[in-house]
């Protein structure tokens, strides 16, 4: 199972394809889609839209999991500009045919970290463990969307498991 893990944002988004082969996990790209905040709305997503497309074309890809949208009271203008770069990934979805897992961040860092409010120094370390990486994933957008993938596949590891 080859899931593509995204952590969207209008100016950077961190993805990560992670492969899980007989219950190993193994990352198969990770980085940053940077946009330039310069340019129109309009643009920036087509900008957001393209490379993601690319990434679906890279590699076979059977899930995308991306975070929820979460809107703090007193920033809800935040979560609206969020929810456009978070279309642009579920459009490149739906063209290539894959479902969409999405998880709230307090389900993630639980999944990770065993703890629902866990700081971001407590997920890259925990990401680093559970991939075996030497050093821990950065920027923090990576190691987000790493976090994310693995959430997915522990997810679906545990519907696996016999009730």
């Amino acid at each position: 199972m080859n899931v593509l893990g995204v952590d969207p944002g209008l100016r950077t988004s961190g993805y990560a394809v992670i492969a899980q082969q007989s219950r190993q996990l193994k990352v198969l790209d990770a980085g940053t889609i940077k946009v330039n905040t310069d340019l129109p709305m309009a643009q920036r997503l087509m900008q957001i839209y393209h490379d993601i497309d690319t990434i679906f074309n890279e590699h076979d890809i059977d899930t995308l999991a991306i975070e929820q949208l979460y809107a703090h009271y007193q920033h809800p203008r935040t979560a609206i500009l969020m929810a456009h770069a978070r279309g642009m990934f579920l459009l490149a979805a739906a063209e290539h045919s894959v479902p969409v897992d999405d998880f709230a961040a307090t389900r993630i860092k639980k999944s990770i970290v065993g703890n629902g409010h866990a700081g971001k120094e407590q997920i890259q370390r925990a990401v680093a463990g559970q991939l075996n990486l030497t050093q821990l994933p950065t920027p923090l957008d990576v190691a987000d969307a790493l976090a994310i993938a693995i959430c997915c596949i522990n997810e679906h590891n545990r519907q696996e498991i016999p009730g």
